[in-house]
């Protein structure tokens, strides 16, 4: 009897250990996101004037995605879209939210019953942590800390002064640590303490524990255009201010990349981590380039979706590839999952798909699929199905199509030359419609597109106001 005691006793160590070693393979995950970061604002999408060496690095030992997309045009539906997996108008969360205070009891956030993958993957045994700015509700209830995350440090609503400021009215909406205000005097420049936290979490990281999750959402380069002097002094070769500044900016985040890339390589953890970098939308229109792409942050044109993209797993993924076909940002949730070797709860609805196989090179190419991108209840909208995409564009009310793989920089719309081809899309687009909800919050962005499409006008108007002929010009 002694003897089987002594037995089931090894087998059962042995087996144990063998479980928490087979737990230990799975990848710790990384997710960078960057804030209205222009797809021209990277050196490995041929960006030349801001220096970007750690993510051109990463980029090199990882898979570029020249065609990589968000979700959605503007900050915090993207968001939503990112961490449900999920077309964010399908529980209706496609505009922006307003910064109500955290202690009201609101509807204003991603709803608590749609699952994120942070949950996720806290319930199968990962360690997660939330850095930076999260601008998916204010109120407790939908704060990191409710929602998965086991870490947090960072802000609540969209932006935040860099020095970490905050008015007395809006202290609320400074930075926390594990919901309670951090001091701001303990705060030096945001992008900076975001990286400094990354890397401390990392350091502290003991990898015979189990694997982690971090989402490290940046705020810069968003508005309000701040840096430090140490970034600024980088780009002096840049003549014109405020892309300077804002190239600053970039210069910032991507040394705060390199110091996480260096810890991960330091702590041995680099080879086992799963890294998506990409922008949550298109580039502001404050010094960022989405070029050569047409519009920016906001627009259904290339330049307010498509995004710098990349993602690495040097254990699993041979570096050095750019994949020239569509993907888009809700790929990241069901990517992850078969990384991780987590079924996909049977009531939770992905509208993603799963890239590994083109990662690791067992498919060429995707399934053909369409994508849809839509905001303010239909004001705006697009339709990407193979070569063709159609457009809805509430800054010029009227109706594009362009042929992406002749015209990728959609300059010549062939609405009225493909009639069939608009009502075609249009079709699609409406039943995909018709499978949302209205949006559970207005949308303050339609009102910035009047007054851009206004301003554009206003220096056209200017700019032909001496031209005689314009009269006889049809327009």
């Amino acid at each position: 009897m002694k003897f089987k005691a002594i037995t089931s006793i090894l087998f059962f160590t042995i087996f144990t250990s063998a479980v928490f070693a087979q737990k230990d393979k799975r990848p710790n995950i990384l997710i960078i996101l960057s804030d209205d970061q222009g797809w021209g604002d990277v050196g490995f999408n041929g960006g030349k004037d801001i220096p970007t060496k750690n993510l051109d690095k990463l980029a090199n030992e990882g898979v570029i995605f020249s065609q990589g997309y968000s979700s959605h045009p503007y900050c915090s539906p993207s968001r939503a879209g990112l961490m449900s997996g999920r077309y964010q108008q399908r529980f209706g969360h496609e505009n922006n939210p307003e910064n109500t205070k955290q202690g009201e009891d609101t509807v204003i956030g991603l709803p608590v019953n749609e699952l994120m993958i942070s949950e996720l993957l806290q319930k199968n045994n990962y360690e997660t942590c939330a850095i930076g700015k999260w601008h998916l509700g204010n109120a407790k209830k939908f704060l990191p800390n409710q929602r998965g995350f086991d870490d947090w440090f960072g802000f609540s609503g969209g932006g935040l002064n860099y020095w970490g400021k905050t008015k007395p009215t809006n202290r609320e909406l400074g930075v926390m640590r594990d919901g309670k205000l951090v001091p701001e005097n303990e705060l030096t420049y945001l992008t900076d303490d975001f990286s400094n936290e990354a890397v401390k979490y990392i350091d502290g990281y003991s990898k015979n524990e189990k694997p982690f999750f971090m989402y490290l959402a940046y705020n810069a380069p968003h508005a309000p255009i701040q840096a430090t002097k140490e970034y600024t002094d980088q780009v002096k070769h840049i003549e014109f201010g405020d892309r300077a500044a804002y190239a600053a900016m970039v210069v910032g985040m991507d040394a705060g990349i390199g110091k996480v890339i260096d810890k991960l390589k330091e702590t041995g953890e680099y080879e086992n981590t799963l890294i998506f970098f990409y922008s949550d939308n298109g580039g502001h229109s404050h010094g960022a380039s989405s070029a050569p792409y047409r519009g920016h942050k906001g627009m259904m044109f290339e330049g307010g979706i498509r995004e710098p993209f990349v993602i690495s797993w040097p254990k699993k993924i041979k570096g050095n590839r750019v994949y020239d076909k569509p993907i888009i940002a809700l790929d990241i949730f069901p990517t992850i999952l078969a990384a991780a070797g987590i079924e996909k709860p049977a009531t939770k609805e992905l509208d993603g798909v799963d890239l590994l196989p083109i990662l690791t090179k067992k498919n060429k190419s995707l399934k053909e699929r369409t994508l849809y991108w839509r905001y303010a209840g239909g004001e705006g909208y697009a339709v990407r199905d193979k070569n063709y995409k159609l457009i809805y564009s509430y800054y010029k009310k009227d109706i594009f199509l362009f042929d992406m793989e002749k015209d990728e920089l959609e300059n010549n719309n062939l609405a009225s030359q493909f009639p069939d081809v608009v009502n075609r899309l249009k079709a699609k687009y409406e039943i995909w419609s018709k499978d949302n909800i209205a949006p559970l919050w207005e949308d303050a962005h339609l009102f910035n597109c009047d007054r851009e499409e206004a301003i554009r006008q206003a220096f056209i108007d200017k700019a032909i106001s001496g031209d005689k002929n314009k009269k006889n010009l049809k327009h």
